[in-house]
């Protein structure tokens, strides 16, 4: 009695051990592949799955789980960072710089990413490399610095075709750090310090050539202003002047006829207007004693006109005129002589 049951606990067992066996839970995102007496079977999805067990296996392979390559039975289809180790790439113009990358890559079929390729991560690593070596040496090392974004598609485009018949896709890939030897890097550091002053020369002229561009047109528009300012007071000057003049011809054209009305013959009005200039001009030559003028013989019957005027002024009284003008006396030693010229 006690033997039987002690068989039927361990049947019990057996059976336990052998359901769970069968049984295999698969996490979101991974897979698992199934072979049945050592031949591929089937693919086990996410979820609940029944498998036979010791008949069903599954097969394991090298995958990437946190920048750590292991075996494992369960493939993640997510996309994964896969980490291309530093290299020392030449350039087309023979010069040596480090370089390494990163590359997002997914399982997108995992039957050919476990039968296709013995280690799927270490072959895509080193085919990205010698990739990464073709593409860099086609490059000069100016345009290598400058051309991250070509390199990227290139290496893509390569890494995408060549990995398609693993059953893995090449999402992305990065260039992480490109480093040219320190001697390429201090004569790189000095050839932009070169660059940064020249810049800095060629911006100082162009505004030293702005500058004297303002102030010249500056000193032009106030040339021009003081030239239209001198034009404007010369014009202002001459229309003051021409007034003037108007006004002075006006007044002695007031004073001839004012004289003729108060003589009452035109020809005593102008030998009256004779003998007026004639006595204020004398007056401007004989500022010092002892001067000579020599008065024309015409000049005495000017002269002797004003006397008679003068006369008649006084016998008919004028109302206009009073008095003639008379040339100024000083005394007997000082009065300067004055010669009548009969030639």
């Amino acid at each position: 009695m006690e033997f039987g049951l002690v068989l039927l606990g361990m049947a019990v067992f057996g059976g336990f051990i052998l359901i769970s066996m069968g049984i295999r839970v698969v996490q979101q995102s991974e897979c698992v592949i199934i072979e049945r007496l050592g031949s591929y079977s089937r693919t086990l999805s996410s979820g609940l799955n029944v498998i036979i067990p010791f008949i069903d296996q599954p097969r394991r392979m090298f995958w990437v789980i946190n920048q750590h390559g292991i075996n494992t039975p369960k493939i993640d289809l997510r996309e994964t960072v896969l980490d291309v180790d530093k290299q020392n790439v030449i350039t087309r113009d023979n010069v040596s710089i480090e370089i390494d990358a990163l590359l997002y890559i997914q399982i997108v079929d995992p039957v050919r990413a476990t039968y296709e390729v013995a280690n799927l991560p270490l072959a895509v690593s080193q085919l990205a490399q010698t990739s990464l070596r073709n593409v860099i040496g086609e490059m000069d090392l100016d345009h290598t610095l400058a051309s991250r974004d070509v390199i990227n598609a290139k290496l893509k485009a390569i890494l995408d075709e060549a990995t398609d018949k693993w059953g893995t896709k090449v999402n992305r890939v990065e260039l992480r750090n490109i480093m040219p030897p320190r001697d390429i890097q201090v004569a790189m550091e000095k050839q932009m310090q070169a660059e940064r002053e020249r810049r800095a020369k060629v911006l100082e002229a162009e505004g030293d050539k702005q500058a004297r561009i303002s102030r010249s047109e500056g000193i032009r528009q106030e040339q021009i202003n003081l030239a239209d300012g001198g034009k404007e007071a010369q014009i202002r000057k001459a229309q003051g002047e021409a007034a003037a003049i108007r006004e002075v011809a006006q007044a002695k054209k007031e004073a001839i006829d004012h004289i003729k009305s108060a003589l009452g013959e035109p020809e005593l009005a102008s030998q009256y207007l004779v003998a007026t200039s004639y006595i204020e001009e004398f007056g401007r030559f004989v500022q010092k004693a002892g001067d000579k003028v020599f008065v024309p013989y015409e000049a005495s019957t000017a002269l002797g006109a004003l006397g008679s005027i003068k006369e008649l002024l006084a016998s008919g009284g004028s109302d206009g005129l009073t008095k003639a003008p008379s040339i100024p006396s000083s005394s007997p030693s000082k009065q300067p002589k004055v010669y009548a010229d009969r030639t």
